[in-house]
């Protein structure tokens, strides 16, 4: 393909050239030329501006010259990769050889069965399986996802649902990567699939109490929930009834059901607003009623157990607050306080048992577990060892038990299941994932707070190998996400001990766009403040290297998806922070993107960054947008990743940024673009195949670290 990416400077083939013989990466017959991306013109229009964008012709996914520019844009990477090959199998070795070739998931009981997954030696995906009554009992496999995913490059079993009386299976599949999935039923009596199955559906099914209706969502042409239908298994899904169709483009749905198992919950949900309906199971050709109408900005999340409604919200509750409503009084005006406001406590989550009330909650930077038992106020917090963790309750179908089960890890501690007897406080660890060599003792982790640039102090959670920083500043990755409200816990990771025993630190920074701090911490990053997600996590990088943790040609820094949109903002503000940048199906064409209602989660998230349509929110957009901001100045040494069938970041963004790059940037740094073809936002599926993946990226820092093996 023709290009005019390189007017009036240096052959950057020269240029590459120099760069990969000074630093020893390649033989001089094997140094390939960078792909060259056709240019043409398009210009974009709005508030009395033009945009000039020409490398948008790679949003076309059917035009041949598309793939052939992304297959072009892998070989290049593999070969500018190549010396790195014995590193990243050594790589792969160390991560395979942390995986157990043969696991199981800790069973859990629900309605007289024993359920639980388990892997097979050298096998990548899991069977679900099921005993009667007892463990000790005949062992039914009910998907074998190793048969179901032979001939597919990609494979994913989405939500599984046991009808009432235990004899059908609802399950999706998704073999693109798309999100895609179509929904089957399994008799579990016979092991033969009934003969529907329906597409672009969510993944997932309800059942009602009659073993013979499931609800669904059906996804529309951009990936958002918009229909509710109801399906009579063994009838063709060209029967289905429509049942709720949502039109507000900003709202997707989603169905569950109450703990009770009495209801069916039909739940539309936008960034800032939430309206349930809800419908006795037992009564699936009745309509559902609606819980609370929703309040632009009034947030609920609802269960049910012993006779009445449990309601999270932030009614008049930053933080958020816990009520209860019985049924027939639903309406806000209706609802009774039981958990209040805490200005220091975000309460993000509850568990309903029948003597027992289960809070998360966020405070202090992390999460905590408390128990309320039946007529107590206050309750008790259950203790943890760790200084930096993350704690999550695993589910515990039946409500009946003073049993609870939560999942545990910290930086230094593997994964562990542990249950918890809410009555006597004894716990006793069910299962701990076994790590072959890796000894806890040999880690050290520390909890660091960053001044921001406005004074804020940022909360940093860092993990290395004893003796890491005993030499002075030493190589370190800089993890980073900080939107959606989402916390980044600072849990284990068994592939990152491969950085950590050749010398790397690993840093987490919690930084605004998060809910590490509160409901506050996410609503200081998001929309007209975005800003200070990117500026904290320079921050960040700039107190660690003021610290002699690292220095700036050591640092290196990570994100995925909004975390690359954050990777991509930090270079353009501060690329001589960085000596190599990670930067995974990055979210970095946000001005365009958001002006596309056609694209997957474009209409639900105008809360979360703002609809340029309007021209304040496109101004501030606008200074931010990696993409858009682009100039021409020396960048750190980048490896960004993509899917094809990326559902969540559109491939073409980081091909895009990468083409725009590689024109504007005035640096001899590598800069690698790698795009699997058959998979989409969580890259390769499997549980050894990603490793793959990962293993490249580890090889590109290891390397630029001057760290061979």
């Amino acid at each position: 393909m023709k290009s005019t990416r390189f007017p009036s400077r240096r052959t950057a083939a020269g240029i590459i050239l120099a760069a990969f013989l000074a630093a020893g990466f390649l033989q001089a017959q094997e140094i390939p030329r960078p792909p060259a991306a056709e240019k043409i013109r398009k210009e974009l229009a709005i508030h009395g501006q033009t945009r000039v964008d020409e490398y948008y012709w790679l949003n076309e996914r059917a035009n041949p010259k598309v793939v052939e520019y992304l297959k072009a844009e892998n070989a290049y990477a593999e070969a500018v990769l190549k010396p790195t090959e014995s590193l990243q199998e050594k790589l792969v070795a160390e991560m395979n050889g942390r995986i157990q070739p043969t696991d199981m998931s800790v069973p859990y009981f629900e309605n007289g069965y024993w359920y639980y997954t388990r892997f097979e030696a050298g096998r990548d995906y899991p069977l679900l399986c099921r005993k009667a009554k007892t463990l000790q009992g005949r062992e039914e496999i009910l998907l074998d996802g190793n048969k179901m995913a032979a001939g597919t490059s990609y494979f994913q079993i989405g939500g599984t649902a046991v009808s009432p009386d235990n004899k059908i299976l609802a399950y999706g599949v998704d073999t693109l990567s798309r999100r895609q999935y179509k929904l089957r039923f399994k008799n579990l009596k016979t092991g033969k699939t009934y003969p529907e199955e329906i597409p672009m559906t969510a993944g997932y099914a309800v059942w009602a109490d009659d073993n013979k209706t499931v609800f669904y969502p059906v996804i529309d042409d951009s990936l958002r929930s918009y229909k509710i239908f109801r399906h009579a298994v063994g009838a063709p899904a060209s029967a289905d009834v429509e049942i709720y169709h949502e039109e507000d483009p900003t709202f997707a749905l989603g169905l569950d059901k109450s703990r009770s198992k009495k209801y069916i919950f039909l739940v539309a949900s936008s960034t800032l607003t939430t309206e349930y309906r809800f419908l006795e199971a037992a009564r699936p050709l009745d309509g559902f009623a609606v819980f609370q109408p929703r309040t632009r900005g009034l947030e609920y999340n609802v269960d049910h157990l012993g006779g009445v409604f449990t309601i999270l919200t932030n009614d008049q509750a930053r933080n958020f607050r816990l009520m209860e409503a019985d049924p027939g009084r639903t309406a806000r005006g209706q609802w009774r306080e039981v958990i209040p406001h805490r200005d220091d406590v975000y309460l993000t989550g509850f568990h309903l048992f029948d003597d027992f009330l289960v809070l998360r909650e966020q405070k202090g930077g992390l999460s905590h577990l408390r128990v309320i038992p039946k007529g107590e106020k206050e309750g008790y917090d259950i203790p943890f060892p760790d200084k930096a963790y993350m704690v999550f309750a695993a589910p515990t179908p039946e409500p009946g038990t003073a049993l609870l089960r939560y999942h545990y890890n910290s930086l230094t501690t593997p994964p562990a299941v542990i249950e918890f007897n809410m009555k006597t406080r004894e716990s006793s660890i069910l299962k701990s994932q076994d790590v072959p060599g890796f000894n806890p003792d040999d880690y050290a982790t520390e909890r660091l707070s960053a001044p921001a640039y406005d004074g804020t102090l940022v909360p940093i959670s860092v993990v290395y190998r004893k003796g890491a920083r005993d030499k002075g500043p030493a190589p370190l990755l800089l993890y980073g996400y900080g939107s959606y409200g989402y916390s980044t816990d600072p849990g284990f990771n068994a592939p990152r001990i491969s950085l950590l025993d050749r010398g790397f630190l690993v840093a987490l920074a919690h930084i605004r766009g998060g809910s590490e701090i509160g409901r506050s911490w996410y609503e200081d990053g998001k929309l007209l403040k975005k800003m200070n997600t990117f500026t904290d996590f320079i921050s960040c990088g700039e107190f660690l290297v003021r610290h002699g943790y690292t220095a700036p040609d050591r640092l290196f820094a990570q994100g995925g998806s909004a975390g690359g949109l954050l990777m991509g903002a930090v270079v353009n503000l501060r690329p001589d922070l960085f000596k190599g940048i990670l930067a995974g199906v990055p979210f970095v064409d946000v001005v365009t993107t958001m002006l596309d209602d056609s694209i997957p989660l474009t209409t639900s998230e105008y809360d979360e960054w703002g609809n340029p349509a309007d021209p304040v929110f496109y101004e501030y957009m606008m200074t931010y947008s990696p993409y858009d901001n682009v100039r021409p100045k020396a960048y750190p040494a980048m490896l960004v990743t993509t899917g094809l069938h990326d559902s969540q970041v559109q491939y073409w963004e980081p091909a895009k940024w990468v083409a725009r790059l590689r024109e504007i940037k005035t640096d001899d740094h590598i800069l690698l673009l790698k795009t699997n073809l058959d998979a989409g936002h969580g890259g390769a599926s499997g549980r050894f195949r990603s490793l793959r993946e990962k293993a490249v990226q580890y090889a590109f820092i290891l390397d630029l670290a001057g760290i061979k093996e």
